[in-house]
């Protein structure tokens, strides 16, 4: 399906219009976003924690130490949600209350369901190498069997997740543009800097292409 059939808890109510469950929108996001924040209840204590991901098709994978909260209550079964946003612009508005900012984001509900088997971990772990740089898992030394056991793997399936978006200027009525104030957007986008090397390395090996233009999504 071209879709993902929205649900009572990822039905977009505020701002409806801004709503997209469109699976070539919602993974193009997710694609290009780096990070996200899984919110989750442990002990009757609401956490949200920031950790990176990757999606491999329907699922998104996340990975950490089997010791860690969140790594325990996920594979639990507990329920939990997890989000991305990627901000493309600040919107400058005539009046104070409307400012905003121009965005697209994912919600993903669901449970998340453990990978054990040896060798789904190990692909799980290129992929997580790969999403970060393509071509990386090539030129490093793969994980031992002694970091595989260390490292619990997830997997979401990406059955319940809405998209929203934001584009364009304010939305404040024209006669509140007799002010002075500038309006209008200030697009923004995530660029990397200079490389830095790492002063334990091989100062003869130049740093690669897909390095010195890094960009995403990968």
């Amino acid at each position: 399906m071209s879709q993902i059939i929205p649900t009572e808890k990822t039905k977009v109510r505020r701002k409806p219009d801004r709503a997209n469950y469109e699976r070539e929108t919602i993974y193009k996001i997710l694609d290009e976003a780096f990070v996200c924040n899984v919110a989750f209840i442990a002990d009757g204590q609401p956490y949200v924690v920031p950790t990176n991901y990757v999606r491999v098709g329907e699922r998104l994978l996340l990975h950490g130490s089997p010791a860690s909260r969140l790594m325990k209550t996920l594979s639990s079964g507990a329920p939990f949600c997890l989000s991305v946003t990627l901000l493309d612009g600040i919107v400058f508005s005539p009046t104070a209350t409307g400012h905003s900012v121009n965005y697209r984001s994912v919600v993903v509900m669901g449970k998340a369901e453990p990978i054990e088997d040896p060798a789904a971990k190990l692909a799980a772990m290129r992929y997580f190498v790969e999403y970060v740089l393509r071509g990386r898992w090539a030129t490093v030394r793969p994980p031992s069997e002694q970091e595989l056991k260390g490292t619990m793997v997830l997997a979401v399936p990406l059955v319940e997740a809405s998209a929203k978006v934001r584009v364009g200027f304010a939305v404040d009525d024209d006669k509140e543009y007799a002010g002075p104030a500038w309006t209008g957007v200030l697009p923004f986008k995530w660029t990397p800097g200079e490389p830095i090397r790492d002063p334990r390395g091989d100062a003869a090996i130049p740093v690669p292409a897909n390095i010195q233009r890094y960009s995403r999504p990968q």
